[in-house]
């Protein structure tokens, strides 16, 4: 089993962390942690993965490749969407979704570093069950 808590520990970690979900491809919601707001995680990145699925539609639809992540800045902060890929196209991996939510004043390059390499850690570690 997967200790999601563990392999969202350096992303906590980050300065302007609020909260952060990891999903599946559906938007069901695997993990989250929404120790720093009161907002309703879950239902956020359930709604956020909804509109990634179209924005990937649309991308394909115009012959690029699916998306590999959204984002929304606002006037006072960043909301992340980051879509899991395998490395090769022979990589075994269950494609999820991580999202999180920043403060405006949050570390957002590495916030991304470290939810690509998360999404992608993880998604290996599921495609081996």
């Amino acid at each position: 089993m997967i200790d999601f808590d563990q392999a969202m520990k350096r992303l906590r970690a980050v300065n302007g962390y609020l909260g952060s979900a990891i999903l599946n491809y559906t938007g069901e919601t695997l993990y989250f942690d929404n120790d720093n707001t009161g907002t309703d995680i879950p239902y956020s990145a359930s709604i956020f993965n909804d509109a990634f699925r179209m924005i990937s539609e649309s991308s394909l639809d115009v012959g690029f490749s699916e998306a590999a992540s959204i984002e929304a800045k606002t006037l006072d902060g960043h909301v992340f969407l980051i879509n899991s890929a395998g490395e090769h196209s022979s990589d075994q991996f269950a494609k999820i979704n991580v999202f999180a939510i920043f403060r405006d004043d949050g570390n957002v390059a590495l916030a991304k570093m470290i939810m690509d390499k998360a999404a992608k850690n993880i998604s290996k570690e599921l495609g081996q069950l």
